[in-house]
């Protein structure tokens, strides 16, 4: 992939680290000395002679612990150099990079932990850490993501410990740093790289020609029987005295463009990751397998925030999805498949594979269908429709009493009903796919193969 190509990212942080005093509590040797010492009170009050003693070790206790005080607010806090990290996707462990610095002449004891999103999961934090004068230290932790798009680290928290031990002095050292999480494309495997080495073994299947003709001049040759006489280059023939054809490079190269459905219905979660999550791992594995078979692959979203990727396909058109698309979450407004349709075909004269990802309802039938009917003009269209896990699981349950066999032949009424509006799409010449957002990946890279083997692209 183009963005794995790239090993780490230096972060992105303010010119120099800045530091805000939390407080200061003492540590447990202070406690545990205090305790000592009341305990030592109470027992002056049954042993006279232990009065003095009591006096003694409070008049100690407090001087000690005072200095040690007052030489921890003195200590200037390490500097925070930067941080680090590589490309993080989502439910993987990327690794970050934390520098300090002592540049003072004292030796610094700290416990530190960063600032990271607390949805997160970490591993390697809260870290224990000695700073001899004038070195550097590094402290690397294992951040997981659990959420995609931009998220910023404003900085670590320190506990500086004073020179006996006795206090902690709580500070944070403020760093911003953005962190892009992108999508999971762990996805691509074995499968999709054994079918895009050979898109044209399919068992039964016969590749079909290609629609129409490349218009691309390639080379001049000699005529031969059953090319056409628009073939024959007139010139070139009176030049040689015999007859000369043109011949085409077949255009090869085709256009697949991603209608992305943001709206409130892809805010539905299966296997804790939202039908958006899971489209946009689709999305870019099928844009890789496009990529690789030499078609450029573009991408328009609707419904909630508008984005707008247009065809490419070139090395870095990978790299221009995943930033076009890595934040996009699910907003709460109603999609209008509609008016996509007709901004789609405002900005695509061209004909073009458009997959639409979506999760569609009764109410919104009417408008899917007559955005099919319009794009089905121009461009060949595919239609994922998401339906959510828990509708096949109340279809397996066991009909145990009342409410549960209501559930049941209300599940069942629906998704007849959802076959029903299937079949009408596919009366309109619409390749329409129902299935769980977990099946998605595989589905539509198998339909892309497909459709390129019978020459429909």
């Amino acid at each position: 992939m183009p963005m794995q190509a790239e090993q780490s990212a230096l972060a992105r942080h303010t010119p120099e680290s800045r530091e805000r005093r939390c407080g200061t509590r003492p540590r447990t040797p202070l406690v545990s000395a205090l305790a000592g010492w009341t305990a030592l009170g109470l027992a002056a009050a049954w042993f006279p002679e232990a009065g003095l003693a009591w006096q003694g070790v409070g008049i100690l206790l407090g001087v000690l612990a005072a200095a040690d005080l007052l030489a921890l607010l003195a200590l200037s806090s390490p500097e925070l150099g930067g941080r680090t990290h590589g490309i993080l996707l989502l439910g993987t462990p990327g690794r970050v990079r934390l520098t300090l610095t002592n540049p003072t002449t004292r030796h610094l004891r700290l416990r530190i932990h960063d600032l990271h999103p607390s949805a997160f999961t970490v591993q390697g934090l809260p870290r224990e850490i000695a700073l001899e004068a004038g070195t550097t230290a590094r402290v690397d932790y294992h951040l997981t993501p659990s959420q995609r798009g931009s998220f910023v680290i404003p900085g670590c928290e320190i506990a500086l410990r004073s020179p006996l031990g006795l206090w902690s002095d709580r500070r944070v050292l403020t760093l911003s740093t953005r962190l892009r999480v992108y999508p999971n494309l762990a996805r691509i495997g074995r499968d999709v790289l054994s079918a895009m080495q050979d898109p044209h073994a399919a068992a039964g299947e016969r590749r079909r020609p290609r629609r129409g003709e490349g218009a691309e001049f390639h080379q001049l040759r000699d005529y031969h029987r059953g090319d056409g006489l628009r073939r024959i280059d007139w010139k070139a023939t009176a030049r040689m005295r015999k007859l000369i054809a043109r011949e085409y490079e077949d255009e090869r190269d085709r256009h697949l463009v991603f209608l992305l459905d943001t709206g409130r219905r892809m805010r539905h979660r299966d296997a804790e990751r939202s039908h958006l999550d899971e489209a946009l791992t689709a999305l870019l594995t099928v844009a890789f397998v496009a990529l690789a078979h030499g078609d450029a692959v573009g991408l328009m979203t609707y419904g909630g925030s508008r984005r707008w990727c247009a065809p490419r396909k070139e090395a870095q058109t990978m790299r221009r999805l995943l930033e076009r698309a890595y934040d996009i979450e699910p907003s709460l407004d109603a999609s209008d498949p509609l008016q996509a349709a007709r901004e789609l075909l405002h900005r695509m004269p061209r004909r073009a594979l458009v997959v639409m990802i979506t999760n569609s309802r009764d109410e919104d039938q009417s408008g899917l269908e007559l955005a099919a009917r319009l794009l089905r003009r121009r461009h060949l269209l595919m239609v994922a429709d998401l339906r959510e896990s828990a509708l096949d699981r109340s279809l397996e349950a066991d009909i145990e009493d009342l409410p549960s066999a209501l559930r049941f032949h209300a599940v069942h009424g629906w998704l007849a009903t959802r076959r029903r509006h299937r079949e009408r799409l596919r009366h309109l010449g619409v390749e329409i796919l129902d299935l769980l957002p977990a099946q998605l990946s595989d589905a539509l890279v198998g339909r892309y193969l497909a459709i390129k083997r019978a020459g429909r692209l």
